[in-house]
């Protein structure tokens, strides 16, 4: 059974997120003289479902359905923070994650794999941007249901 790392200070909350043996690093090469790093662009989800649209066909082709999800902050977060929740903005581009992502409902938990993307678009005579995880998996789960370990 493999082990957690020791504590690394900001890094050991990823180490929670993750499950050991789901993510597979993409090494890259460092400027001359420095070392390799393991880019990681991993998201994982379980939350609450508070908005969903229907699948939407673009200019492109493509289609997308979103969900609107929002997970709880842990205690120790909300001292700062004035809501108590996160709320998040998830894609669902391909057929699997459209597939799923429909049989979900308002206040259905879920959990989503996926990565973090930041989409531009034009808005108000500029471009704005902003951030929504890109979904590779959606999974409907009941209430209180205790998450796969």
């Amino acid at each position: 059974m493999l082990s957690r790392p020791p504590s690394t200070g900001s890094a050991d909350l990823l180490w929670r997120l993750i499950p050991l043996g789901m993510v597979e690093p993409m090494e890259q090469r460092a400027p001359e003289g420095g070392t390799s790093v393991d880019y990681v662009n991993t998201v994982h989800l379980v939350g609450r479902v508070t908005a969903r649209g229907e699948p939407r066909e673009l200019p492109s082709g493509d289609t997308v359905l979103t969900l609107r999800v929002v997970v709880p902050r842990e205690p120790q977060q909300r001292v700062r923070a004035r809501t108590g929740v996160d709320t998040i903005d998830v894609a669902c581009w391909t057929p699997a994650a459209r597939r799923s992502a429909s049989r979900c409902g308002v206040d259905d938990h879920v959990e989503v794999e996926g990565a973090l993307r930041r989409r531009f678009f034009r808005a108000g005579g500029g471009v704005a941007s902003r951030y929504e995880v890109e979904a590779r998996r959606v999974i409907r789960r009941p209430a209180g249901a205790a998450r796969p370990g």
